[in-house]
């Protein structure tokens, strides 16, 4: 197996899971760390074991394929078409991009060098996600009909110690957790047709009850509680609901419905959890999980599958597509929201492959 040379840009909060599942996928070479905060660089470094550099350096180096790219959501598109300018395929963090046009011109722009682009959420891959899309795609639930997704919770505001990005353009509860879960439920379900949808701002500032910064007000430029329906091309019709208002609540995380059966799957931030499965007529059991990677944190086995599709030539799953894809539906609750109207979905993805054999020790996945 031929190592991969990976570059990161970005060293904030996200970017320690990064590093360490690394170490779990032989495959990836870290060749340097940098950010604009080259005191943060280097203390992330020296945790790590791994170089600190500038990003001029992580660009110009040859032996670097691909740049992983961890800052701040606003930051995304620009980053990684510097990374593309430079002639390195690119893996960033969700969402892809603050707004579907810049997503596009992201897209637009590694298809016209030849270059390939990914980006998070790879929690989908994780075993307790993968199990459930076998038992979807074995029939076990039959015709599938419907489902729910939920995500509910007071705000960031309680435990970031910076959490302003959240309530900037970009984030807000849609495009910051809804990756995890629309990507999972194109994981599950093929692509999506059509959104309606609302969203509602309910208050135009917080305040941090984190620390350092507790007591500071920062102000909100996005909605935080959102509403809406997907129309898969399946013919599933899944409500949704994200929000940053809402004190508790005792919705699971994703409910899915067919014909003959109901499926409880598990947190899609996380890679494992229980799957459950109701049968027509039954109570809910217990699945056993059939698939790697539900016993940890595997964040970047996204980036370790784009290493191993490129060394093999084959698709990689955290694809551009299903990532541009996403962030087109993300920003269509809002486009409903604003016009009262459903709202057409333009993009194409595939489902991704199922992730059925380990990527661990140089064996690919197909």
């Amino acid at each position: 197996m031929t190592t991969v040379g990976i570059g990161i840009i970005g060293c904030g909060n996200i970017s320690g899971a990064y590093l360490k599942a690394m170490a779990s996928f032989p495959i990836l070479d870290i060749r340097g760390i940098a950010d604009l905060n080259g005191d943060l660089a280097t203390a992330r470094a020296a945790e790590f074991n791994v170089p600190a550099r500038s990003i001029a350096q992580l660009l110009a180096d040859p032996d670097i394929e691909i740049i992983v790219n961890l800052t701040v959501p606003k930051a995304h598109v620009a980053v990684a078409l510097q990374a593309l300018d430079a002639g390195k395929h690119t893996y960033s963090e969700k969402p892809l991009g603050i707004n579907f046009a810049e997503g596009k011109k992201l897209a637009d722009t590694a298809a016209a060098k030849g270059l390939r682009i990914g980006a998070a959420p790879d929690t989908f891959l994780g075993g307790a996600h993968q199990t459930a899309r076998d038992l979807i795609d074995q029939g076990v639930i039959g015709q599938p009909v419907g489902g729910t997704a939920t995500f509910m919770c007071p705000g960031h505001e309680r435990w970031h110690p910076n959490p302003d990005f959240y309530y900037e353009v970009g984030a807000g509860p849609m495009l910051d957790m809804g990756p995890y879960y629309i990507t999972d439920l194109v994981n599950l379900f093929g692509p999506v047709a059509q959104v309606a949808g609302f969203a509602i701002t309910p208050r135009a500032e917080r305040i941090i009850t984190s620390e350092p910064r507790n007591g500071q007000r920062i102000p909100v430029h996005i909605p935080t509680h959102v509403a809406g329906i997907m129309a898969f091309t399946n013919g599933a019709v899944v409500q949704i609901g994200m929000s940053f208002d809402v004190a508790g609540h005792k919705h699971v995380p994703l409910e899915v419905y067919g014909t003959e059966g109901t499926l409880i799957v598990p947190d899609p931030n996380n890679f494992g959890g229980e799957v459950q499965l109701l049968r027509k007529g039954r109570d809910f059991e217990a699945q056993e999980t059939t698939q790697p990677y539900a016993d940890g944190n595997y964040r970047s086995i996204g980036v370790a599958d784009l290493a191993h599709a490129i060394r093999a030539d084959r698709p990689h799953r955290a694809n551009g597509s299903l990532a541009l894809h996403v962030l087109e539906v993300m920003e269509a609750f809002q486009t409903a929201a604003d016009t009262g109207r459903t709202v057409t979905i333009t993009t194409a993805t595939e489902r991704p492959a199922a992730l059925s054999t380990s990527l661990v020790d140089g064996q690919l996945a197909r």
